[in-house]
């Protein structure tokens, strides 16, 4: 009793994993066998990378069918468990269930096949499920330098609680109906979190495109990069702010953290702005992820950031707000990576390109209002996708709560 990791009910029974199921090793073979086509002398073999929570194959590698040397252990046959058994702390463990297969496939040397007898393969895969969820495995593995091994042995003498073969067919029933209407739900937030670029582009460009108004190039309405504050009669040692291009979030399109520097440490060399500027990423790649913000109260009203900046300083007829909107949509930075200049990696767009942008420009009044239905829009798709994310966390938590309850005999 007392070697019982925790109680079951009394018609179960803790046995080792030895006792009711087979391990069979991967076959091994040197490095330059890899082929990337088939053939009818090469075979499929499973690699780590292959073990996800389904079997993924799109990824194959081939081997000669003599590396198998003629041994049909080796062969991945329906009901099969998959395990990587070599790979990083985090990873060790993963399993994947081998429900069918299309064609005949063979597994390496670093995944371990796992064979059930005297109880329900699917059983014995939810639990082993169970255990690397809540990463008993990594207490299990042996870590060398770069990789953790699970041992055969241990595994073997590993503890885990049969019900009898009635109630485990009912225990893999019921787990695999509440995964499937999870699996469904996390199907449908994975879509709205995916997508969440594509609609904000879409609500950009339908907004940004759809209005009337003057026509203007950009220097008529807003300075680029304007002549720096003078700094003649200051104290260096006076704080102010500090912007780097790591402080930018892509995806809020906000400064998300500041530093504060003397002012004799970046009066020179760093490109300067003020409240309401919008500073504009004008490197690749954080041009094309949207790196952009409106600068807000500074420290001393003095900041100061990366040259990889534009400032654009807008006058009476453009609102702020309104051209940082603009820059951020995807059109406008698919127009400007088709002029960028410079060597790979470096690229950058031209101040000429920003200067002779051309736009229609609405009174100041629709500008604000054009703003405020963006910014309720988006603002409703940020709080979306945020909840999305949030359910998809709950959901594997969820799945672990029923694989809990379920090997206690209590789902």
């Amino acid at each position: 009793m007392e070697e019982q990791p925790y109680a079951v009910p009394d018609n179960w029974r803790w046995v080792k994993m030895g006792s009711i199921c087979q391990f069979e090793r991967g076959i091994t073979f040197p490095k330059k066998a890899k082929e990337k086509e088939p053939s009818e002398e090469n075979i499929p073999c499973l690699r780590t990378t292959n073990v996800q929570e389904e079997l993924f194959t799109d990824d194959l590698i081939y081997v000669d069918k003599k590396y198998m040397k003629n041994n049909p252990a080796k062969l991945v046959r329906a009901n099969d468990i998959i395990m990587s058994s070599a790979n990083s702390r985090e990873l060790v463990g993963k399993i994947c269930y081998i429900n069918e297969l299309s064609f005949p496939m063979t597994f390496g040397g670093f995944v371990l096949n796992i064979r059930a007898k005297d109880i329900i393969s699917e059983y014995l895969f939810y639990f082993l499920r169970h255990e690397f969820l809540f990463d008993n495995f990594k207490k299990l593995a042996a870590q060398t330098v770069n990789i953790a091994n699970i041992n055969t042995t241990k595994l073997s003498n590993y503890f885990i609680p049969v019900p009898p073969t009635e109630e485990q067919n009912k225990i893999v029933k019921n787990i695999r109906s509440l995964f499937e209407k999870l699996d469904k739900a996390k199907k449908l937030l994975q879509n709205i979190v995916d997508n969440y670029e594509l609609r904000r582009a879409a609500i950009l460009y339908k907004i940004l495109d759809y209005y009337d108004g003057k026509k203007v190039i950009l220097s008529d309405v807003c300075k680029i990069n304007p002549q720096k504050i003078s700094t003649k009669n200051m104290s260096d040692d006076i704080e102010v702010s500090f912007i780097s291009m790591s402080s930018l979030s892509a995806e809020l399109g906000t400064i998300i953290e500041s530093q504060t520097r003397s002012l004799n440490e970046v009066k020179k060399g760093f490109t300067n702005f003020s409240e309401g500027d919008v500073i504009f990423a004008k490197i690749t790649p954080c041009m094309e992820n949207g790196k952009s913000a409106i600068v807000g109260k500074l420290i001393n009203d003095i900041g100061y950031g990366s040259t990889e900046f534009y400032v654009l300083r807008c006058n009476d007829e453009l609102y702020n707000r309104f051209i940082y909107h603009l820059i951020r949509s995807q059109k406008f930075r698919d127009e400007a990576k088709k002029v960028m200049t410079g060597s790979v990696g470096q690229l950058r767009v031209p101040r000429k390109f920003l200067e002779n942008y051309n736009l229609k420009l609405p009174k100041i009044e629709e500008q604000k209002e054009i703003v405020c239905i963006l910014d309720s829009l988006l603002s409703k798709e940020q709080r979306i996708k945020e909840l999305a994310e949030k359910i998809l966390q709950e959901i594997e938590m969820l799945k672990k709560s029923i694989l809990a309850r379920a090997f206690r005999g209590k789902l």
